[in-house]
């Protein structure tokens, strides 16, 4: 997922600095010339993550897939060391997501970091994260390029397990046109950098495909009444709504579009993957809606089982798709932990080089964008409840 993307490296290094200075020189934990430090008896893995602010849904449900992954690898009879999970709030700010980055390399001298939840926040730490040496795995920082430096290079110590907005845009089009049969769209988009680059790839493949854009319309985070956008289009004669945004306004949009009596399908993207966007429009409301994700229940292998076992015991609710992505980024850290024995630059390798098999999917590391090859995933809402998946393999 995506905020307002803070990307510069002067800003990112002057909120450091705040703290331990904007030095290149890498932490203890590991360095060029030594590759890394060997693991100790525990070891430190940071959770960086929303835990208040108006994406606090997404980083708290990746805080606790984090715990469950940890609690689930401490509780192994043959585990080679205990992880100790240090939690630290970033209020869905980069600014603040820096400061929590730097005091957890800094201070809690962790081996890695798993998160932030959303975009903005994620790159805002990777510049510091990589001068420091120390891996960064963000669960779902969807946002095109968003591990990659202003001259094109990743960063080195920047790891995504999500696949990015261009691709879940191009596959909903893809699964909108050719399976859904819609060949004539209009589009309602947040004004971000999630919302307008999810949306944009959408247009773009869907136009690609033979489909038809009818009208194009934009909202602000935080607004309520879409009264006027459904007056707008309810005597368009299109097939399907595409819908960019996070969830609360997401919400907001579906219900206006259901209390006019439109049955058109309903298309979105991953910020539609949350409980309280189905709590607010309700179950019964949510049918004919379609959204992509990296992550279902339907057909769970044995580990998915678990984990939703174990996440409900703790939590008394089914882990979402962002509990799951952060439960296998974690999950991954750890296993690069285990496998390179060492932080900094050697665990980096082990992360570099890994054959991962998580509950979204099983995966290599793309080399040049640090990101997962993996397929989208496109789920239909029947009362509420995610049904029919289909993966679609995005060209």
């Amino acid at each position: 997922m995506n905020t307002k993307i803070w990307k510069s490296a002067a800003a990112v290094c002057l909120t450091s600095a705040m703290v331990a200075g904007c030095s290149n020189a890498p932490a203890s934990n590991g360095n060029a010339a030594t590759g890394g430090a060997d693991l100790g008896d525990t070891v430190k893995v940071g959770l960086n993550f929303e835990l208040s602010g108006p994406t606090a849904d997404y980083g708290t449900k990746e805080r606790n897939g984090a715990a469950i992954a940890i609690e689930q690898f401490n509780a192994r009879e043959d585990k080679p060391f205990t992880v100790e999970g240090v939690e630290i709030d970033n209020k869905g700010e980069p600014a603040e997501a820096v400061t929590a980055t730097t005091k957890l390399i800094e201070q809690d001298q962790v081996a890695g970091v798993v998160g932030p939840a959303t975009s903005g926040c994620s790159i805002a730490t990777f510049d510091f994260a990589t001068a420091k040496q120390v891996p960064v795995v963000a669960p779902s920082a969807t946002q095109v390029g968003a591990t990659s430096k202003p001259d094109g290079s990743a960063y080195e110590f920047a790891w995504r397990v999500c696949f990015e907005d261009s691709f879940q845009g191009k596959g909903m089009a893809e699964y909108a046109f050719n399976t859904l049969g819609i060949k004539k769209v209009v589009i309602i988009n947040e004004v971000s950098d999630y919302g307008n680059g999810v949306s944009a790839a959408f247009k773009e493949k869907f136009v690609e495909l033979g489909g038809e854009v009818l009208d194009e319309t934009q909202y602000q985070s935080g607004d309520k009444d879409f009264a006027s956008f459904v007056t707008k289009i309810k005597d368009l004669d299109f097939d399907g709504i595409y819908v960019a945004g996070y969830y609360n306004e997401a919400a907001q949009i579906v219900k206006a579009i259901k209390a006019e009596g439109i049955d058109k399908p309903i298309i979105g993207a991953d910020g539609f993957d949350s409980q309280d966007f189905i709590d607010q429009v309700s179950a019964e409301t949510a049918n004919n809606i379609f959204y992509t994700t990296a992550y279902t229940a339907i057909e769970p292998s044995e580990e998915l089982t678990r984990f939703i076992a174990d996440y409900n015991a703790k939590y008394g609710e089914d882990p979402s798709m962002f509990a799951a992505l952060s439960y296998d980024a974690t999950n991954l850290l750890l296993q690069a932990l285990e496998t390179s024995g060492k932080t900094g630059a050697d665990l980096n390798e082990a992360i570099k080089n890994i054959e991962f098999s998580g509950i979204t999917g099983s995966f290599s590391f793309d080399q040049t964008t640090h990101t997962p090859k993996k397929n989208v995933l496109v789920v239909e809402l029947v009362d509420g409840v995610q049904s029919n998946v289909e993966s679609v393999k995005v060209e």
